[in-house]
């Protein structure tokens, strides 16, 4: 079960986009005074590139920064479709992270090469200070699909073969690695996901509501995505 979840509603997608850039900066800000370090996972999908290119524009102790993956596609070096490639695009380019600090999921390896590669990154990370994610129109999060079973193996990658969306093959952090840090946002923009949000806000078993998180976990969504009934 998810601990006390926050939910946020604002008018639109900018506003959720200004907010948790501001708060971002901020967490960055608090975790780097504590531990000298932010640990930041990205999700990767269309809604959070509003966030990434504000992210861009902004001052920060880049140095500190430290980035993950929370799912890619097994997809070539520099393809279009890549998380990684819309992140760099976006944000990691325009900004002084250090590279041996970005931690791509090596997907052009293939779903097995690249999950055993990134597996030893996830575990000496964690705990993470900040997972973003968002939520796709089934309920799903990263590349965590319904209906998949998820190997019994208590592991922090998991292999996707047969994904809903294409393409069919991934590599994603399992629930139990998004969950293992300090603050989780989840962003949900658009008309297209209001079932599924409400379906989460009742209890309903999506693979949304199996991640968690240690200290905070903040739900922002747009008057589109908002429950009307």
């Amino acid at each position: 079960m998810q601990n006390n979840i926050e939910w946020q509603q604002f008018e639109t997608a900018d506003l959720i986009a200004q907010i948790v850039c501001e708060r971002i900066l901020a967490l960055a800000k608090d975790a780097i005074a504590e531990h000298g370090q932010f640990k930041f996972v990205l999700a990767g999908g269309k809604t959070p590139e509003k966030v990434y290119r504000l992210l861009a524009k902004s001052d920060a102790d880049w140095s500190k920064w430290f980035i993950y993956h929370g799912d890619e596609r097994c997809l070539p070096i520099g393809h279009a479709d890549r998380n990684s490639v819309m992140a760099a695009n976006t944000f990691l380019n325009e900004v002084a992270i250090p590279k041996n600090q970005i931690f791509d999921m090596p997907t052009e390896l293939g779903t097995e090469e690249s999950a055993a590669a990134y597996r030893p990154i996830v575990r000496a990370a964690m705990p993470f200070d900040l997972v973003l994610l968002g939520m796709g129109e089934d309920g799903h999060t990263a590349s965590l699909f319904p209906n998949h079973v998820q190997d019994e193996v208590d592991d922090v990658i998991y292999t996707v073969y047969f994904s809903p969306k294409p393409p069919a093959e991934r590599i994603t952090m399992s629930a139990k690695a998004l969950s293992n840090t300090h603050c989780c946002f989840f962003l949900i923009n658009g008309a297209n996901k209001r079932t599924a949000l409400k379906m989460w806000r009742k209890g309903d078993d999506l693979p949304v509501t199996s991640v968690n998180a240690l200290q905070n976990l903040v739900v922002f969504f747009d008057k589109a995505a908002a429950d009307v009934d």
